[in-house]
């Protein structure tokens, strides 16, 4: 059983950056989808960003061109660059592959405000 650890996240200033990590146990990581989600308060969960196995990426409207998922297989580790943050970034960040396949992590929580 895969299970997922999230890192990385904090308070943080509009404009700010942030990286989350994603540590996967598993030797089968390599082979999944792996996607960053989200969950502000009062919202559903939603999909922020994923990368395929061979590195493929898409993004969510909302954060193109602000945030950059990444993966490094060898570590069995997912990142998600997180930069010009905004206030409606606020939320609890998870991994997990692409559909969702995984038993969820605690969460990174990302609060941006001044």
């Amino acid at each position: 059983q895969v299970q997922l650890v999230e890192s990385g996240g904090g308070l943080v200033q509009p404009g700010g950056s942030l990286r989350l990590s994603c540590a996967a146990s598993g030797s089968i990581f390599s082979t999944y989808r792996m996607a960053w989600y989200r969950q502000a308060p009062g919202k559903r969960r939603e999909l922020v960003a994923a990368i395929s196995s061979g590195g493929s990426t898409n993004y969510a409207d909302s954060v193109k061109g602000r945030f950059t998922i990444s993966r490094d297989n060898p570590k069995n580790t997912v990142y998600l660059q997180m930069n010009s943050l905004k206030p409606e970034d606020t939320a609890v960040y998870y991994c997990n592959a692409d559909p969702v396949l995984l038993a969820w992590g605690q969460g990174t929580q990302v609060t941006v405000s001044s």
